[in-house]
């Protein structure tokens, strides 16, 4: 699939890394839904992007009624879906063992209901809708990537819950892939490690450099843009399938 023809839902898409695949594929000739709760930025990010290339739609992941109703009406408003973007996600950081109690059940399944339900939920309407399109080069239909974490494989301790849901998203990547192939929608993850987020920048200088001195080469923290780059990358090698891809820099999470 070349750029120019992306129709993409992308979830999480008015933030951090979703915000970034939304430019990237504007700026490539796509066109863009951004799902997302964040009204304000929503219509910000729609202003910036243009009208006729970008519509927000106010979205809880997590709840199936609301997401297949979304991904009807912006494929209406794209021209068709063959694209999904899975960006949405919380941290639900927590020991199990808290200083005044256990954590809390209820943070737990949020935490998995957002990060792994939520990717399987739009995952599954989206590919309800791809699988009516026309096949394009070897019959491709569609791609679904979604987005896990290094946590997925090295999680720190207070990261249960989190690592958790990424290791599922992990899971459900290959038995996805297997299963959508018959209808041409290829399945793949993007799995990044540390990250230049919001939630870093506002931490202290000196962590900052510790943390970027903490990745091999290069020794930086990830930049969306990168995150961005290889999710063009995904959508136009369509021999990528049922695989989960470490954005990294060589990094291994100690356990705290």
């Amino acid at each position: 699939m070349e750029l120019n023809q992306v129709k993409a839902v992308i979830t999480g898409g008015v933030s951090g890394l979703g915000e970034a695949v939304a430019k990237y594929l504007v700026a490539n000739g796509g066109k863009v839904a951004l799902f997302d709760i964040n009204e304000e930025k929503g219509a910000a990010l729609v202003a910036e992007l243009g009208e006729q290339l970008a519509k927000f739609w106010k979205t809880d992941v997590s709840n199936e009624e609301a997401v297949a109703a979304n991904i009807d009406a912006a494929s209406d408003f794209l021209g068709g879906l063959n694209v999904a973007m899975n960006c949405a996600g919380i941290l639900g950081a927590g020991r199990v063992l808290g200083r005044e109690a256990p954590m809390a059940l209820s943070q737990f399944q949020t935490t998995v209901m957002v990060n792994l339900v939520g990717s399987f939920n739009v995952a599954k309407a989206a590919a309800n809708k791809m699988q009516h399109n026309d096949a394009g080069t070897d019959g491709e239909r569609g791609v679904i990537i979604n987005t896990a974490s290094v946590a997925a494989y090295e999680g720190q301790i207070g990261q249960a819950a989190y690592s958790a849901s990424k290791g599922g998203v992990v899971g459900m990547t290959l038995p996805m892939a297997r299963e959508l192939a018959r209808f041409g929608i290829r399945v793949m993850t993007i799995a990044p490690g540390v990250f230049w987020t919001p939630m870093v920048d506002g931490m202290p200088d000196d962590v900052q450099k510790s943390l970027a001195a903490s990745i091999p080469f290069p020794s930086r923290l990830g930049q969306p843009t990168d995150f961005a780059a290889l999710a063009g990358t995904i959508i136009t090698n369509i021999y990528l399938n049922g695989e989960t891809i470490r954005l990294d820099g060589a990094t291994r999470m100690a356990p705290k």
